[in-house]
C-alpha cells in the first residue's frame, strides 16, 4: 500500500518543516511574500490608473477635433453645392476640415503616449518588489525544500543516517558537532551507533525536520 504524504509535503516535495517554530516561520515568511506580491501588483495598477489620467486633455482634444473637423466637412459639401462660387467657398472648410483633422490627430498621438508611459512606469515599480521574489526568497524556499526533501528520503533509507551524519559533519558548525562528542569525527569514523544519530539527528533538526519516519 502506498505511503500517504507527509502532512507539510505535497506529492512527494517537502514544503514547510516538521518543527514548528520553522514552520510557523516559513509560513508567515510566505504570507508576507504574497502581500508583498499583491501590494506591488495593486501599487503598480494605481499608478497606471494615475498617469493614465493625463490622457483626459488629449481624449477632448481628439473628441473635439474630429466632431469640428466632420461638421466643417458637412457644412463644406452644403456650400459646394452652391451655383457659380460653391468650389470657392469649399476651399476654407476644407483646409479648417483638415486643421481639425491635426488637432484630433495630435490628441490621439498624446493619449498614444501617455499609455506608453503609463506601462512603462508600471512596470519599472514591479521591476524591484518582484526581483527580490524571484531572485532573493524563490531560490532560499526552493533551496530549503530540495535539501529538506533529500533529507528525508535520506531518513527513510536503510543507510540514510550514515549520509546525515557525514553531511552534518562537513556542514554543520563545530560548536554543535563538540556537544556531541569532544572528537566527534574519530566516534563516526568507529561507526558509533549513538554518536551517528546525535549527527544524523542534528543535520534535520537543523533544516526543522524530525528525525522519525
Amino acid at each position: 500500500m502506498p505511503r500517504r504524504p507527509e502532512r507539510g509535503t505535497l506529492s512527494g516535495v517537502k514544503i514547510y518543516a516538521d518543527r514548528f517554530p520553522t514552520a510557523l516561520r516559513q509560513l508567515l515568511t510566505d504570507l508576507l511574500v504574497v502581500v508583498w506580491v499583491y501590494a506591488a501588483i495593486r501599487f503598480a495598477l494605481w499608478l497606471h490608473d494615475l498617469v493614465q489620467k493625463l490622457a483626459v486633455p488629449g481624449q477632448k482634444l481628439e473628441g473635439a477635433g474630429g466632431g469640428l473637423a466632420d461638421n466643417l466637412a458637412e457644412a463644406g459639401g452644403k456650400v459646394g453645392r452652391v451655383p457659380l462660387v460653391g468650389d470657392e467657398l469649399t476651399a476654407p472648410f476644407n483646409r479648417a476640415a483638415d486643421a481639425a483633422r491635426s488637432v484630433a490627430e495630435a490628441g490621439r498621438d498624446q493619449q498614444e503616449l501617455v499609455g506608453q508611459l503609463a506601462l512603462a512606469l508600471s512596470i519599472a515599480v514591479l521591476v524591484f518588489p518582484l526581483g527580490l521574489v524571484l531572485f532573493g526568497w524563490l531560490p532560499l524556499r526552493v533551496r530549503w525544500m530540495r535539501r529538506a526533501g533529500a533529507a528525508k528520503a535520506l531518513a527513510a533509507a536503510p543507510a540514510g543516517r550514515d549520509l546525515l551524519a557525514l553531511r552534518a559533519l562537513a556542514g554543520q558548525p563545530l560548536g554543535r558537532l563538540t556537544r556531541i562528542a569532544p572528537d566527534v569525527a574519530e566516534a563516526w569514523r568507529r561507526g558509533d551507533d549513538a554518536t551517528v544519530d546525535a549527527l544524523a539527528a542534528l543535520e534535520l533538526r537543523s533544516l526543522g525536520l524530525r528525525a522519525g519516519r
